[in-house]
């Protein structure tokens, strides 16, 4: 197996922290979106499609960026999630 090139390494860095972005920000809102829907907001559904969606949308650059990227995004966007979590305690 050989080692990845340094322009990949520097992209999956990159890919990380987007992830680490992404995933913070869609956990992050989740709270308001749980607020809006017990207020019986509608709009609460736009705002969930729209979160699922952005993160769908980061996913999907991720893959096509190949593997390394792929799973430095996804890592990205757990260590986002913690620390959304840790905030929310």
């Amino acid at each position: 197996m050989t080692a990845p090139e340094p322009a990949a390494l520097v992209l999956a860095v990159m890919g990380a922290l987007a992830g680490l972005a992404a995933g913070w920000l869609h956990f992050a809102s989740l709270e308001r979106v749980v607020a809006m829907i017990v207020q019986g907001r509608l709009s609460a559904i736009g705002l969930q499609i729209a979160r699922i969606a952005a993160l769908g949308c980061m996913l999907w650059l991720f893959a096509r960026g190949g593997g390394l990227i792929l799973v430095a995004g996804v890592a990205g966007i757990l260590a986002g999630r913690s620390l959304a979590l840790r905030r929310a305690r």
